[in-house]
């Protein structure tokens, strides 16, 4: 029955009235977002862009995008350098190779050191080796 109703232009043009009010959610979302991530807003201005958003939403939100659209992009930059370098601590904390003295390979490295220096013999080295490596 609604099929009979409906025909293939109504049915494309509900679909484009869904994925813009998709979009414009996204938009919404995304603005409000970057307000209470802005560190350089204070807290009356945060008030503000909020204010003007929730009771006039398409000029909020618009004016928030011409106003400040460069910052959005700065911080969603900084927020994936920031993710990416904890990302890369955790990895290098997690293999034990973060900084000096970290790691099986550098222990090699200071055992040859000892080894070249005379302070241990070659059965030292061989043993202590075997530990490092296991």
């Amino acid at each position: 029955m609604l099929g009979a109703d409906w025909g293939t232009g109504e049915f494309l043009w509900s679909l484009i009235w869904f994925t813009m009010f998709f979009i414009w959610i996204w938009i919404l979302i995304a603005v409000f977002a970057d307000i209470f991530r802005s560190h350089d807003l204070g807290g009356v201005a945060k008030f503000a862009w909020i204010f003007f958003v929730i009771f006039l939403p398409y000029l909020g939100v618009f004016v928030y995008l011409i106003a400040r659209g460069h910052k959005m992009s700065e911080h969603a930059a900084e927020q994936a350098a920031a993710m990416d370098a904890a990302q890369k601590a955790y990895i290098r904390d997690a293999v034990g190779s973060g900084g000096a003295g970290g790691g099986p390979a550098a222990e090699l490295e200071r055992l040859a050191a000892l080894k070249a220096n005379g302070t241990i013999d070659e059965a030292e080295f061989q043993k202590l080796k075997a530990q490092v490596v296991s």
